[in-house]
């Protein structure tokens, strides 16, 4: 398989991205936390690369430590809608009749409202904190997952070698393992990379607006809004944070849209 240019930058950056979550301690120049009355508000220069924030902190060593945060809010959050909507989704399409009708009738009462506001609705539910904010997303992002994988498992299940383990009289649980699944999981991972970004954005958004990671967390929505009453003559606080968080996503989007040039070309 060629490997698409695309994919290969993205790649890049996300690793790039996992290299400095891993090395955190050795990149800060500061301690994130550590609050500094005599350096509030400083413009970036040699001694605070990024500046500092309202209370002294140093920003850039914060943005460092942010992409733990972002990493583990992203691979973390796609795991359990992907295991929840992969199930439904795989069972739905193979089986077909009462299975699929069920299974679709839950997607259709979910699919009409949209995303955000729903995880919002169960967050503000549930309580502030990142556990929640995983409960929201198993509970709704499935439905993507789930589709995909039904309209994957019902083109397979017409499939030849699909066809010959009935006859031969395999399980059907293990013709859905064996054959179904792995047969799947190409879109099913492309589709998760864009869910990663959507995860780490939304995660942001909950932490802006006070329901996600709880100050004094170097997160960067928190550092976002802690920045954005000073917007105008200490910029540098919102903005690394923010551009952190774009170059991170266009990572995971670059990977997803270039695996899925590849598939269609491998195809």
């Amino acid at each position: 398989m060629k490997i698409s240019p695309m994919f290969a930058t993205g790649l890049a950056m996300v690793l790039l991205w996992g290299v400095v979550a891993l090395v955190a301690p050795m990149l800060a120049t500061h301690d994130p936390y550590a609050i500094d009355f005599e350096a509030i508000l400083q413009p970036p220069g040699a001694e605070h690369w990024f500046g500092t924030d309202n209370v002294g902190r140093d920003t850039y060593s914060r943005v460092i430590y942010g992409s733990r945060l972002a990493l583990y809010i992203g691979l973390l959050g796609v795991v359990a809608p992907l295991l929840i909507g992969m199930t439904i989704g795989l069972m739905a399409g193979y089986f077909g009749g009462w299975v699929d009708t069920i299974a679709m009738r839950l997607v259709d009462i979910t699919v009409p409202f949209p995303f955000f506001v729903l995880v919002l609705s169960i967050v503000a539910v549930l309580g502030p904190g990142i556990e929640n904010y995983f409960i929201a997303l198993a509970l709704v992002g499935w439905v993507g997952y789930a589709r995909l994988a039904r309209a994957e498992a019902q083109v397979l299940r017409q499939s030849e070698f699909v066809l010959a383990a009935r006859t031969m009289g395999f399980s059907h649980l293990y013709i859905l393992w064996r054959h179904v699944l792995p047969n799947s999981l190409s879109a099913v991972v492309v589709y998760m990379m864009t869910d990663v970004t959507l995860v780490i954005l939304f995660g942001a958004a909950l932490g802006f607006l006070g329901m996600g990671v709880s100050p004094p967390a170097a997160e960067w929505g928190v550092m976002i809004a802690e920045g954005q009453s000073y917007i105008s003559s200490a910029w540098w606080i919102s903005f690394f944070p923010g551009l952190a968080m774009v170059l991170i996503g266009v990572g995971f989007a670059l990977v997803g849209d270039g695996l899925a040039r590849m598939l269609r070309i491998e195809q």
